[in-house]
């Protein structure tokens, strides 16, 4: 248990997976669709793992969904540290219903509105016609297992690490820093493996770190890696 008057502060390191085909092709990928890792992702998890080594973690939580487990099972051996990965179902990418492998373009033509929400205006962002998850529904599915780990690492050290996806992480981050739902997207997208920190402590706000770092990643940023 933490002491009254202790300076507790949690940091977590939330990790967007490697890029996958359908990245590449411009297609939504949610969490009902599951394209191959390029093989350039492995090159950036093994960067993104040399970046973090220095920081000791005592626990990695990932999305089971395969791009985020096998991001977070690499970047977790360049680590080189015996700790715990647990697979939580609640840090799942969208759930996207009828925009699930579709080309942007596609669901441009098809689904304007529903796009133009999805990208820029969360509170508008209706699934009437889509099917799948809103905003509001995801961070309510989220936020319980952000909670969860915060609870179960109380030590004054603990550092985490979270991996999981775009949208999703964009969505939850944003939500837990207290960012109003018109407001989700202002901060721009995440980048594939890109590290973003936030830190916390027993009754207080989550402060942000760090957004979307990539310093590390040395291969040049292509629009389809971020969302």
């Amino acid at each position: 248990m933490t002491r009254k008057g202790s300076c507790f502060k949690l940091k977590l390191y939330f990790v967007r997976h490697g890029k996958t085909q359908w990245n590449l092709e411009g297609r939504f990928q949610g969490a009902g669709g599951d394209s191959p890792l390029l093989d350039e992702s492995y090159r950036q998890m093994v960067q993104v793992g040399q970046f973090l080594r220095a920081v000791p973690f005592q626990h990695v939580y990932s999305s089971p969904i395969k791009r985020a487990r096998v991001t977070a099972e690499h970047i977790l051996t360049e680590l080189d540290q015996t700790i715990p990965l647990t697979l939580m179902s609640r840090l799942e990418e969208f759930h996207l219903g009828k925009l699930e492998g579709m080309r942007f373009d596609d669901v441009q033509a098809q689904f304007s509105a529903e796009l133009d929400g999805f990208r820029n205006h969360p509170d508008q962002y209706s699934t009437d016609r889509i099917g799948g998850e809103t905003f509001d529904e995801v961070i309510q599915r989220m936020t319980p297992a952000i909670d969860a780990i915060v609870a179960a690492n109380p030590d004054p050290k603990d550092n985490v690490l979270v991996v999981s996806h775009g949208a999703a992480l964009n969505a939850e981050v944003n939500a837990l820093l207290g960012t109003p739902l018109p407001d989700l997207r202002h901060r721009g997208g995440l980048r594939n493996t890109s590290v973003t920190i936030l830190e916390t402590a027993p009754g207080k706000p989550y402060q942000l770190i760090d957004w979307n770092d990539t310093s590390f990643l040395t291969e040049a940023a292509d629009p389809t890696d971020t969302i």
